[in-house]
C-alpha cells in the first residue's frame, strides 16, 4: 500500500483543487493536492514538502480531516488528509495542468480522481461552508 497524504487548502472560503497533466495516470482528474509520504516522514512532513515542491508555497498543516483506501489497477493507496492554509506564496502550476479556489458546493462540478471522491462527498454532506470549518479549526487550535 502507498500512503499518500492531500491538502484541504483554504483561503477564506474556497479550496484550492488541482487538475493532473495530460499523459499522467490520472490525466484531467482534479484533486486536493499532495502526494506521496516518503521514508522517515510524517504525513504532515510530507504535505509540506509536496506543496513546495509542487506549488511553490510554505503550507501551515492543520487539523487531520479524513483518510480513505482505494485500490487503483496500478496499486493501493491511503489516502490521508489534512486542512492547510498558506503561510507564503501563491500555488504556481509545476506539476498540475490547471489549478482553481473553488465553493464548497463547487466541488462537484469537478471530475474528482477515484480515492479524492469520499473526501468531496464529505465535506458536501456536512454542508459546512470552508470559512465555517477553517474557523471552527482555528478556535480549536486558539489562533
Amino acid at each position: 500500500m502507498i500512503d499518500v497524504t492531500a491538502a484541504l487548502l483554504v483561503s477564506e472560503d474556497r479550496l484550492f483543487i488541482a487538475q493532473r497533466p495530460t499523459g499522467d495516470v490520472l490525466e484531467h482528474k482534479w484533486e486536493f493536492p499532495g502526494g506521496k509520504i516518503e521514508r522517515g516522514e510524517t504525513a504532515q512532513e510530507a504535505l509540506t514538502r509536496e506543496m513546495e515542491e509542487e506549488f511553490g508555497i510554505q503550507v501551515h498543516v492543520n487539523n487531520y480531516f479524513d483518510q480513505n483506501i482505494h485500490k487503483y489497477p496500478y496499486g493501493t493507496i491511503k489516502l490521508i488528509a489534512y486542512w492547510a492554509h498558506i503561510l507564503e506564496g501563491e500555488p504556481q502550476l509545476r506539476v498540475h495542468q490547471d489549478g482553481r479556489w473553488v465553493t464548497t458546493e463547487e466541488l462537484k462540478n469537478y471530475d474528482f480522481a477515484p480515492a479524492d471522491i469520499p473526501f468531496v462527498e464529505k465535506l458536501l454532506h456536512e454542508a459546512r461552508t470552508i470559512k465555517e470549518s477553517v474557523e471552527k479549526i482555528n478556535e480549536n487550535n486558539n489562533y
